[in-house]
């Protein structure tokens, strides 16, 4: 019984990734924020289940792929076209009808082309998870920036364009080229040849965990001081501290 507790947590994470896909296509991008952030919650606890259990398997690790491609891959694609058809003044896609009638209606127009751009986000996503599935390299650290990193930090957009209310941040992310760029970057940054650590401690000592220490202290800091501003910086704070480890400290 106990080997299906790890797939059971990670069937949470694709459940969450569902619902989170509705609420973004519905437009309701912090509401699916929330649902993304407890997918990935589950994502961590469905490895760290199967290890303590001790029944790590090849099925385990596919489907494990097969829930983040949507919680951590769909959803941020979806949350970047949304965005990105905001920022071209366009309408943005969703249903509204009364509890009466139970009918649903489309809102807005078309699709808006440049908008889908924003699904790079959902390619680079399926391609790395494809390629982390086959990669014995990955084990202790990471090439590329992972998945659900990667969806906290598009999916931390809309919570700071509804929550943060600072006029200069929110005319930043509506310019399109601002989006674009993000969204560039993180299609890059998905599949970089940079190597980044893993949060896993193999020992509570501060030497060889420093760089850990250091991001979660600062991480702790920035969450505390900046709301939802703070997921973005963190990420970014994650990747420099990651190269700075390995490309500068240990040679």
């Amino acid at each position: 019984m106990k080997k299906h507790i790890p797939n059971l947590i990670t069937m949470l994470n694709l459940l969450s990734g569902c619902i989170a896909v509705v609420l973004a296509v519905q437009n309701h991008l912090h509401l699916a924020a929330f649902f993304v952030f407890l997918g990935i919650f589950f994502d961590f606890f469905d490895g760290l289940a199967a290890r303590v259990l001790k029944v790590q398997s090849e099925l385990g690790l596919q489907l494990d792929s097969l829930a983040d491609v949507v919680t951590s891959g769909v959803v941020p694609g979806i949350a970047m076209y949304q965005m990105l058809a905001m920022s071209q003044g366009g309408f943005v896609l969703g249903w509204e009808g009364t509890a009466a009638s139970k009918e649903v209606v489309w809102v807005g127009e078309d699709i808006v082309p440049l908008a889908l751009v924003g699904f790079l986000i959902t390619l680079s996503s399926a391609y790395r998870l494809a390629k982390f599935n086959i990669d014995d390299d990955q084990k202790t650290s990471f090439k590329g920036l992972p998945t659900p990193a990667n969806a906290l930090f598009i999916l931390s957009l809309p919570l700071i364009l509804k929550y943060q209310d600072n006029l200069v941040i929110n005319n930043w992310l509506m310019n399109p080229w601002v989006l674009l760029f993000i969204t560039l970057l993180s299609t890059y940054m998905l599949n970089a040849p940079v190597r980044l650590f893993a949060l896993k401690f193999k020992s509570w000592g501060f030497k060889g965990n420093g760089v850990r220490y250091t991001f979660l202290l600062l991480s702790l800091v920035m969450a505390a001081t900046m709301k939802f501003l703070a997921i973005p910086l963190i990420i970014i704070s994650y990747v420099i501290l990651s190269v700075v480890d390995t490309q500068v400290l240990r040679k």
